[in-house]
């Protein structure tokens, strides 16, 4: 059912460390977990970094910066809890993957 009313959005930046930007993209689909703050995943867009659409359309979005080695991560929900737990969940994920992906590694 369509979600009518006031959502909640913020972003958080992480410095990071050079890395292969496909690679990156690549690695946070195929590890996508099933849910995120506890929200099953209905969704996965990978046009502009990955962007993960959850079953009551809250969003966590994960993308590289095109021009400094920021990655930068969105998130849009129904309460700023909500978008909290979205960010930290997508922060870890990214963590995760970055080790993999990081350039001369």
């Amino acid at each position: 059912r369509p979600y009518v009313g006031r959502f909640h959005y913020a972003r958080r930046d992480q410095e990071v460390q050079p890395f292969e930007k496909a690679s990156l993209v690549r690695a946070l689909v195929e590890s996508a977990p099933g849910s995120l703050a506890g929200e099953a995943i209905a969704h996965i867009n990978d046009r502009d970094g990955v962007k993960y659409i959850l079953a009551d359309n809250s969003w966590l979005l994960i993308r590289p910066s095109g021009t400094e080695p920021v990655l930068r991560v969105y998130a849009e929900a129904h309460s700023d809890a909500q978008v909290q737990a979205l960010l930290d969940a997508g922060g870890a994920m990214a963590q995760g993957v970055l080790g993999a992906v990081a350039v001369g590694k």
